[in-house]
């Protein structure tokens, strides 16, 4: 007996009259994103956004929950909702898409961020091609970590897609021959963006959007806004964000950055849903991103240009390809440097105005329109190269 609970079938509709044709393709989120505007992650929002603007390809999302009422409208979503038995999660999640995936019949399946799950469906059904598409370092990653084992996703998988130039490298290390793995960067719907003001009426606000963890940079943000709003009268910071993506309980970090920052006359916000975020970087003069992991791709910063903050950017990871020349790069860990660059910036009001323009500029190349004309172009040439196989 399947551990899973299998829902009726769902309807699944061409995203528009234009695309009423074209190869199904069941998108395979992680078993852990939900597909609803009140929490979604990061993949979930990045298919959501992708979705309506498919023409040639037929997207559904397949997810945890909830119901198709609560998902994204407009958006075909087939919920995945595993019984509550005692085998680990991701076992319950594989159960529950085996049975979903073979009543969807899909011309390929695209899984997200889950290599192992990846190889496992690949295994359980050979006729169809199965992708992967990774998010994150995959040297950190269960099912990739060892050259011997990115190899075999090379080889069993029809394809392998990063989101960023950094990504890719990673996936090479160590065994420069093998297939090197298309980059889709990540994208953003500009149109759905909420109005931004212009330079010259944007709020004296410095703000950090993001997890309050560690790796994100909190603290180095605390300490950076320590150092320079005594220098900067008429000038406040905030931060939005909570240890998870969701709302709950703080972790001890996020407890102890807390307080720091208000003891500093920072503003903590807190979990905000995700429109209330852009709406505060759609008004505040400037946006730090003082990550000090490598990012995979870097979100927040694409989605503070696209939304008209000057962009003081950490260079780890991916955030440069994403940036460009729009941003200011700063070492987080040189927290001198930091400092000098925020005081700079926050003195010089042709010098932001010029980062938001460049900015806008620079997040057009990442719209959701040509991603997803880029993104099936990619899965019409995964399909036609696994029938050649």
């Amino acid at each position: 007996m399947e551990a899973c609970y299998a829902p009726a079938v769902p309807q699944i509709r061409s995203n528009a009259s234009r695309s009423a044709r074209g190869p199904l393709v069941a998108v395979v989120l992680p078993g852990n994103e939900r597909f609803q505007p009140s929490a979604a992650g990061a993949i979930a929002l990045l298919q959501a956004q992708l979705a309506p603007h498919a023409y040639h390809t037929r997207p559904v999302i397949f997810a945890t929950g909830p119901k198709q009422e609560a998902a994204f409208p407009g958006i075909p979503f087939w919920p995945i909702r595993p019984l509550p038995l005692p085998i680990p999660r991701s076992a319950r999640y594989f159960q529950a898409l085996k049975v979903a995936l073979a009543q969807a019949q899909p011309d390929l399946i695209e899984v997200h961020n889950r290599p192992r799950l990846a190889i496992a469906l690949a295994r359980r059904f050979p006729d169809c091609p199965v992708s992967l598409f990774l998010h994150n370092d995959p040297t950190t990653m269960k099912g990739a970590r060892t050259v011997e084992k990115r190899i075999r996703l090379s080889r069993m998988l029809a394809g392998v897609t990063v989101v960023s130039a950094f990504l890719r490298d990673r996936y090479m290390s160590g065994h420069a021959d093998m297939t090197a793995p298309e980059v889709q960067p990540n994208c953003l719907d500009l149109a759905a963006l909420p109005p931004s003001l212009p330079p010259e009426q944007r709020e004296k606000l410095i703000l950090f959007a993001g997890r309050l963890v560690e790796e994100k940079g909190a603290d180095r943000f605390v300490a950076a806004c320590r150092a320079v709003l005594p220098q900067r009268p008429g000038w406040r910071a905030m931060m939005i964000g909570a240890s998870r993506l969701r709302p709950g309980e703080d972790l001890p970090y996020a407890r102890s950055v807390r307080a720091e920052a208000e003891a500093a006359g920072i503003t903590v916000d807190g979990y905000q849903p995700h429109g209330a975020v852009l709406a505060a970087m759609a008004r505040a003069a400037i946006l730090v991103v003082p990550s000090i992991w490598e990012e995979p791709f870097g979100l927040v910063a694409l989605e503070g240009m696209a939304c008209g903050a000057a962009v003081l950017s950490s260079n780890r990871g991916g955030l440069p390809e994403v940036t460009g020349d729009a941003a200011i790069l700063i070492d987080p860990e040189q927290p001198e440097q930091f400092e000098s660059s925020l005081l700079a910036l926050t003195s010089d009001d042709a010098r932001r105005a010029a980062l938001s323009e460049a900015g806008r500029a620079q997040a057009v190349k990442f719209d959701a329109a040509l991603a997803a004309a880029r993104l099936d172009a990619l899965r019409l040439k995964t399909i036609s190269g696994w029938g050649q196989r």
